[in-house]
């Protein structure tokens, strides 16, 4: 049984250093310069008051209609090689994290020996030269538990160590939340090209069969003499054009699969439902931009600089508690006996304990460059905070401005389309009635064109802007409309995923199975 007395002066020691002093300053937000609402052009309100938690709520599954666009961005969540790396290095801070927690307590061990010496007749036993050189045989046996050169953290030296590596394990988090953000918005914007490029690979084949057939009536005109070699010259370049056009639309589409393959983790899904026509991908009502301030909530990649600003208060923390006494403890109780049968008999009992207190005098400058450094550090992360915030900002400013103008291009966009193809429509009945010549035609066939080619690239970038609006808000998080509890309650070593949202890959590390499907 432990001795009364040294169980109680070490679960004192012990005690004392969990509850020791903290020289860590607090932490608190930078100042923010900005206004209080977004710009007027990007349909800010001064009394905007909606809660930050609304695009939360929305779930990705929620926002996004396509069933394809759907299972295209679930096998990215499940397969992503850039998740799984970003995961691992979660694990990774977790398990750094729980080591440095482990040191506030003393590392206990147990200890047997036996030492066996027959001293020499000139200078005796080793460990006490000139003694012992008449006894024949020297035998000695201990065991024992106990713990050496544990710190007692009377300054909170240790404590802030381990807070900082718990705040890196929570950037790691939210670094994984970034990832997932911009994973999810990248398959939703590749997908859009996707169909995109299809629209423009449906229009070039339709004006090159169009294009085609008037050719092939140019050139019976022209061989019935009606018709010059240069409008068959100009008919042949329209066709020729076109088949440029196709390659190219070709080739685009291509490279949009492409991606969205590595994107999906390098093979697409075997059986993927039909794709929507283009502009049926999302919701179409506009989402709630809230309050620039409620973006430091929001927004993953802000809160995970807020970490790295309470990393490095911790650090300062530590590096200041550098400057006291250090203090140390060994101790250990058990038995020891010259004799083996002795060993476990009530006379053989003992303990030790072993205080040590280490005062720094001369450093030569250690101690103070250490904590030079560390606030140098925590200046720099505050910097950070405010640039990444200010980014934010402007990120999501643009992305609203460019909602409110998309809107108007489109509307501006449709109705050139029509008066461009009404132009194209009379152009060729005068050229049928020979009162234009070819080339009247060719410009407004042209217009036309473009002008359709200009109406397909509108609307795919207006539905690219939309999940911009999404991302940027820090909506996509969730894969449906369900909360999970807030960020500031969960602990670091805890789960951030809910197992009934979580990927396939993530369930079976998470809960300790090892990898999951996804691998």
């Amino acid at each position: 049984m432990l001795n009364r007395y040294f169980r109680l002066i070490l679960s004192g020691l012990v005690g004392f250093s969990i509850s020791g002093c903290n020289f860590a300053p607090i932490t608190k937000r930078p100042h923010i310069n900005t206004s209080r609402s977004y710009p007027n052009d990007a349909g800010g309100k001064p009394n905007d008051k909606l809660a930050s938690e609304n695009i939360l709520e929305l779930g990705w599954e929620d926002f996004f209609t396509d069933p394809r666009l759907k299972m295209l961005i679930q096998n990215a969540l499940e397969y992503n090689r850039d998740l799984a790396g970003q995961f691992e290095a979660i694990l990774q801070a977790r398990g750094q994290y729980m080591a440095q927690r482990g040191m506030l307590l003393p590392q206990i061990g147990i200890t047997e020996q036996a030492q066996f010496m027959d001293p020499s007749d000139a200078a005796g036993y080793s460990f006490a030269p000139g003694s012992g050189r008449s006894n024949p045989f020297f035998e000695y046996y201990n065991e024992g538990i106990g713990f050496a050169s544990y710190e007692v953290d009377f300054w909170g030296r240790v404590a802030n160590l381990s807070k900082a590596q718990k705040e890196l394990a929570l950037q790691n988090s939210e670094n994984l939340r970034s990832l997932w953000l911009s994973i999810l918005s990248q398959v939703a914007n590749t997908y859009i090209n996707w169909l995109e490029d299809r629209d423009l690979l449906i229009l070039a084949c339709e004006t090159y069969l169009s294009q085609k057939h008037t050719l092939d009536l140019i050139q019976m005109t022209f061989n019935m003499g009606q018709a010059d070699g240069l409008t068959v010259a100009d008919a042949r370049t329209q066709v020729e054009q076109s088949a440029t056009q196709i390659a190219q639309a070709s080739r685009l589409m291509a490279n949009d699969e492409h991606m969205l393959t590595e994107l999906v983790g390098g093979k697409m899904p075997e059986f993927l439902p039909p794709p929507r026509p283009l502009g049926e991908q999302t919701i179409l009502r506009d989402l709630p931009a809230g309050l620039p301030s409620q973006l430091l909530n929001q927004r993953p990649d802000i809160r995970s600089v807020e970490h790295k600003l309470r990393q490095t208060n911790a650090e300062i923390g530590s590096a200041r508690a550098a400057f006291f006494p250090k203090f140390t403890l060994s101790a250990s109780e058990g038995n020891n006996a010259l004799q083996f049968n002795h060993l476990f008999s009530k006379f053989a009992e003992t303990w030790s304990l072993n205080p040590q207190m280490t005062i720094p005098v001369l450093t030569w400058g250690v101690n103070l460059g250490n904590l030079r450094t560390a606030e140098s550090q925590a200046k720099q992360a505050a910097s950070d905070y405010q640039k990444t915030a200010l980014a934010a900002i402007h990120e999501v400013s643009d992305a609203l401005t460019a909602r409110e103008t998309y809107l108007r291009q489109e509307k501006h966009t449709h109705q050139l389309v029509d008066a461009t193809g009404r132009s194209y429509a009379l152009a060729w009945m005068k050229y049928q009635e020979g009162i234009e010549n070819y080339q009247i035609v060719l410009e407004q066939q042209r217009s036309f064109y473009n002008s359709q080619l200009s109406l397909i690239q509108v609307e795919a970038a207006r539905f690219q802007n939309m999940v911009t609006v999404y991302r940027v808000l820090g909506g996509g998080w969730r894969k449906n409309g369900l909360l999970d509890a807030p960020v500031e309650k969960r602990d670091a070593t805890k789960a951030e995923i809910p197992a009934r949202q979580r990927p396939t890959w993530l369930r079976g590390w998470w809960e300790g199975d090892g990898y999951g499907k996804g691998f």
